[in-house]
């Protein structure tokens, strides 16, 4: 085996010296947290004194726990905007795929939002969702419908964050479908239409084997980032909401911890949440492969 060069050898260090900062950040920031947070669920850590291992309590715990149970349904019950969401921002990627005026014009006013700080936006959607003199009652004062005090009642107030988190999240999934609608040859639509196809058929031939990779993308992320939605809850219902209904996994985690400085047990529920997370990432990849395979 020939032997290597100096400037081989030099561009090996070179490339490790690169690599080094990146994979000693995700060491210290992300591995490390994440196995003292997995030992941290084992004992009845307070954040400050000792780390007694007490086994598998605080799971045992989590079972009888009607709070966490609250938190874990809202937290999927707002999982429902996803659907929503995703429909919205392919309808608006279609129309905007047209080729209509102002198609820049309106790039630019639904991504606004997701550039815009989460905090002023929370902010923003909760002065408008008051009950009193918020916009979204003024507009249904419009038709003479009365609105409720949206965060302040158990039964609208999960809707109201859901319709928030939906406009808010719109823009991006929008532009990612657009962005594979116009990466399609117009040659397709073209034979389609020759062939006598009609709407229905086009969009189920041709644009949503196209867009599904997209779709796929989506879903994981918007899955995972919904799993762990906070600011959005603590702003606008810094209680929890009526009744706790506005709580989620991560808020009720966040209490414990920093309220209640129970993180041992926080710990605990960061580990289930993870485990629920990674078993519904995995799912999605088993079934896009299954589907993709069945494309083939």
């Amino acid at each position: 085996m020939p032997a290597k060069s100096k400037l081989y050898r030099k561009e090996m260090i070179y490339g490790y010296l690169f690599l080094a900062p990146p994979v000693i950040g995700m060491l210290l920031f992300t591995l490390y947290p994440m196995l003292y947070s997995i030992y941290g669920s084992f004992t009845d850590w307070d954040g400050l004194g000792q780390m007694n291992f007490i086994g598998l309590d605080n799971y045992k715990d989590l079972f009888s726990d009607e709070l966490f149970h609250k938190a874990m349904f809202n937290t999927f019950f707002m999982m429902i905007g996803i659907p929503i969401g995703l429909v919205l921002a392919l309808l608006l990627a279609m129309g905007l795929n047209r080729g209509i005026p102002g198609t820049t014009a309106f790039r630019v006013i639904y991504y606004v939002p997701v550039i815009s700080s989460l905090a002023a936006i929370s902010i923003l959607w909760q002065w408008a969702y008051n009950g009193d003199y918020g916009l979204v009652n003024q507009f249904l004062d419009l038709f003479g419908i009365k609105g409720p005090n949206w965060l302040a009642n158990k039964h609208t107030v999960k809707p109201a964050i859901m319709i928030m988190a939906i406009w808010k999240g719109l823009g991006y999934s929008m532009l990612l479908y657009l962005a594979a609608l116009q990466s399609v040859s117009r040659s397709y639509y073209e034979a389609a239409e020759l062939d006598g196809a009609n709407g229905f058929q086009t969009f189920r031939a041709i644009t949503w084997p196209m867009v599904k990779p997209v779709t796929f993308f989506i879903v994981v992320t918007s899955i995972i980032g919904g799993s762990q939605i906070f600011t959005e809850i603590n702003i606008m219902t810094s209680t929890g909401g009526p009744e706790y209904s506005s709580a989620s996994a991560v808020f009720y985690m966040w209490q414990k911890a920093f309220g209640n400085f129970q993180l041992g047990y926080s710990s605990a529920m960061a580990v289930l949440l993870a485990l629920f997370i990674f078993i519904v990432t995995l799912v999605q990849f088993k079934l896009n492969e299954k589907s993709s395979g069945d494309l083939d």
